[in-house]
């Protein structure tokens, strides 16, 4: 897959929260961190696998739409940088979650993610799921 066929599926992921269409995007021993979200990295595609069904399958909130905002390629031709904000419906507000994905690709799949979201909108973001 190309690099913009993969960010295109992963944007698609996460408005369908389907674990599986991620998880496809994937080398068998891609990873995937979370730097800023206090959670563990998921090691292995069958890892993203389990580890989104669980996430996405609890989560009250629902993404109403997924933009690029700039898709940036580095001096590393595997690296590419994605900057996108997340419009998220909780209870009866719709939140702007601002986001970076550092993805590292290979041969067509991602062999590494850093996905870097704004803490304070996750936390207004759960706020307002908790209140719904």
């Amino acid at each position: 897959m190309s690099v913009e066929e993969i960010v295109t599926g992963y944007h698609a992921a996460m408005l369908h929260k389907s674990p599986d269409e991620l998880a496809g995007l994937y080398a068998e021993d891609g990873r995937h961190e979370f730097p800023f979200g206090g959670l563990a990295p998921l090691a292995g595609r069958e890892a993203v696998r389990a580890g989104y069904r669980a996430m996405w399958g609890a989560s009250p909130f629902q993404a109403e739409e997924v933009r690029r905002v700039a898709l940036h390629h580095t001096r590393d031709p595997e690296v590419v940088i994605v900057e996108q904000v997340t419009r998220v419906r909780a209870g009866e507000r719709s939140i702007a979650v601002p986001g970076l994905l550092v993805l590292r690709i290979r041969n067509g799949e991602i062999v590494h993610t850093r996905d870097y979201m704004d803490t304070g909108a996750v936390a207004e973001v759960r706020a307002a799921a908790a209140g719904a």
